[in-house]
């Protein structure tokens, strides 16, 4: 009975389920209540029925009025900064002047005279002061000195000094008597005063027809690549090296690390073959355990000429280095690189994210706003180059042009942007080199291809958009700067998961200096282009951190509308994102637990390279280089033919040949299956 009142007391008088506990009304809810009241009470007959296109329309009005901006989608879900902890290090530093002059040598007058009228130059560099005395005794030397300190003519004056004083003149038609092997071109106007001495280059990308011409004629002084000299000895009859009396091996660090070693051995090989008494140098920036094993094989007896302040000893023999412990394997991981005086050198801690718009912020901020700066960026793959020269110039320099879409490098008023990497013509990247030579400002996007013997003046900024691989490849790249005792800036972008790099290069005794994120984005106040048009605002005064991140986000905005304007862009921004994540792979074992693939948030570094979200699929996306046609995979109904195919001739011959020895044979093939895993 009691069961029973209790429904009848639940129940509504209606017979309608029973009704919920009600909550206790929140303040919001009168405030609703309140408003919607008055709203009743103010509102006449008409302004009640309101029609439902008035209200969409005075919700656009609403929204034209306030403006919207997403900034969480940069600003948030990002890895914190660590801070660097590194201690004071004192970089290897070397005397590239001297007070020494040239003519305190016995020198030919039109070496001293015929030099470019430069201030100073009138003076030994330090390398030079060391190298030429030696050379000129006519013996071996193994020099090791930092990019940009005159190496060149280190050499290159005592060759010319040899062949101009040789007793009988020189004959075009007598062929090399010095040959000098280089990663890239370089020597250049050491040679213009003694027009009978005759140079020639042989490269990779220029006409083999041609070159065949000008070896027939006759080259004295011949400057070539390790593969294309390998070439021409295999397949020009006209090439020899009866009266060679000089081999240069310049850049040797680099040559090995292109892959030339075997090249450089049938080099060797075939000049010992026609004349076993030269002159032999060997010049790098590093002593690499492949430097080392290089200078055994071609240099006979040499002199090791070492140029930092930290080796007080100058000269000594290699057969001393040899003994003394630092030559191991193990120590040179350890090896302390020679770093310009007047070199600043930075880094920068940039999350995933953001690392495009500070790119472009740090491109304005000294290109656009202080000018005169020359700047080169370095990309680890040729397709990154191509996207961000293609992405940059379409953004942060206005439309491209249409009329010439296959120029490599088109200016706006303020930013004059060029590109350069390895799939390029040789014709084209000759063009492109001369074009940022001549130029005053400009930035020059590339790969590693010009890394090392490029001598490129006046350039202040190197920014290493991509970490190299080793601290040696960090030195040649930052040697493109702070040439010959002028000043230069690097600038090393790095994630938040990469910060221990910076402590790898403090053990090579590399001193970089912070710079913080916050300070070049805030250089996007000078320019009105990324700026919200808020109605009423204030105009604003210094660096409001708010407005720094919606200028930063209304740049990323234009670079997604740019990418995702069509299907080709964004398979382009893919396809740049496949190769940025094929070269991470490829960091070496010892840098794994610093650039490791699983450390990267996917949707994050996609967001630097304008798409909007991670995509999927990437290995199905070709890169540049693969136009080689896979051959199709058979299907499954050819493959059970086949094998269907091979049984059946199996059986055939077992019933024409067979033996009392099958089942023994069947046998022991299982136990050799068995007995594989162990």
């Amino acid at each position: 009975k009691q069961s029973s009142a209790l429904k009848r007391k639940l129940q509504s008088p209606h017979g309608n389920p029973p009704l919920k506990r009600k909550r206790k009304p929140s303040i919001n809810t009168f405030k609703k209540c309140a408003t919607e009241a008055d709203i009743r009470e103010k509102g006449s007959s008409s302004q009640k029925s309101l029609s439902k296109k008035q209200l969409t329309d005075n919700r656009t009005e609403s929204q034209k009025t306030k403006p919207f901006i997403k900034t969480s989608s940069l600003f948030r879900n990002n890895p914190d900064i660590p801070e660097i902890h590194r201690k004071a290090v004192q970089q290897v530093q070397e005397n590239v002047f001297t007070t020494d002059c040239f003519s305190q040598l016995d020198l030919h007058p039109h070496l001293v005279s015929g030099r470019k009228a430069v201030p100073l130059e009138t003076f030994f560099f330090g390398v030079q002061k060391q190298t030429i005395p030696v050379l000129l005794q006519g013996k071996d030397a193994l020099v090791r000195s930092q990019t940009g300190s005159g190496k060149t003519l280190a050499y290159g004056i005592p060759v010319v000094q040899s062949l101009q004083g040789m007793e009988s003149k020189i004959q075009r038609s007598d062929g090399p008597y010095a040959l000098i092997l280089v990663p890239t071109r370089e020597v250049g106007g050491v040679f213009s005063p003694f027009a009978w001495i005759v140079p020639g280059v042989l490269m990779g990308g220029e006409k083999r027809k041609s070159e065949k011409a000008r070896l027939r004629k006759g080259i004295n002084i011949l400057i070539s690549t390790p593969g294309r000299l390998v070439d021409h000895i295999k397949s020009t009859e006209c090439i020899h090296f009866r009266r060679t009396q000089w081999l240069i091996i310049d850049e040797a660090d680099r040559i090995l690390d292109l892959g030339f070693e075997k090249d450089v051995a049938v080099i060797l090989n075939a000049l010992n073959a026609e004349r076993e008494t030269r002159q032999n140098v060997l010049l790098s920036a590093t002593l690499t355990e492949g430097v080392t094993r290089l200078a055994d094989i071609s240099l006979n007896d040499p002199v090791s000429i070492s140029i930092a302040d930290e080796i007080q000893k100058g000269i000594k023999t290699a057969s001393q280095i040899d003994r003394e412990p630092s030559s191991s394997p193990s120590c040179m991981d350890q090896e302390n690189f020679a770093v310009p005086e007047k070199l600043k050198q930075y880094v920068m801690m940039v999350p995933s994210k953001l690392r495009l718009v500070t790119l472009a912020a740090f491109i304005l901020e000294k290109c656009k706003f202080e000018k005169h700066h020359k700047m080169i960026i370095f990309f680890s793959s040729c397709e990154q180059v191509e996207f961000y020269y293609k992405l940059l110039l379409k953004v942060l320099s206005g439309e491209l042009e249409l009329k010439q879409p296959e120029r490599s490098s088109v200016s706006s008023a303020c930013l004059q942007f060029l590109r350069l990497h390895g799939n390029m013509e040789q014709e084209e990247r000759t063009e492109v080199f001369q074009e940022f030579l001549k130029s005053k400002t400009g930035i020059l996007l590339c790969t590693d291809v010009a890394a090392r013997g490029l001598d490129l003046p006046q350039v202040t900024w190197i920014v290493q958009y991509n970490a190299p691989a080793s601290p040696a490849e960090y030195i040649h790249r930052i040697g493109r700067t702070a040439r010959i005792g002028c000043h230069g800036n690097s600038l090393l972008v790095l994630a938040p998961s990469e910060a221990e790099y910076v402590s790898l290069l403090a053990s090579h005794k590399i001193n970089v200096s912070e710079i913080k994120m916050e300070k070049v984005l805030s250089s996007l106040m000078k320019d009105d282009r990324f700026k919200l048009h808020r109605p009423r605002s204030k105009k604003s005064c210094g660096t409001d951190p708010q407005e720094v991140r919606e200028r930063a986000t209304v740049l990323q905005t234009k670079f997604e509308n740019y990418v995702h304007s069509n299907e080709g862009t964004v398979r382009w921004a893919k396809k740049a994102l496949q190769s940025f994540l094929c070269a991470y792979t490829t960091y070496p074992r010892n840098l794994k637990h610093i650039f490791h693939i699983k450390s990267l948030h996917l949707g994050h570094v996609a967001k630097s390279f304008g798409l909007r979200d991670a995509p999927q699929n990437l290995t199905a996306l070709p890169t540049a280089g693969s136009k080689k046609k896979t051959k199709p995979r058979p299907k499954r109904s050819d493959l059970l033919k086949k094998t269907h195919g091979k049984r059946r001739l199996a059986e055939i011959l077992r019933s024409e040949y067979s033996s009392g020895m099958d089942t023994g044979v069947s046998k022991v093939k299982k136990k050799k299956k068995q007995r594989k895993p162990g």
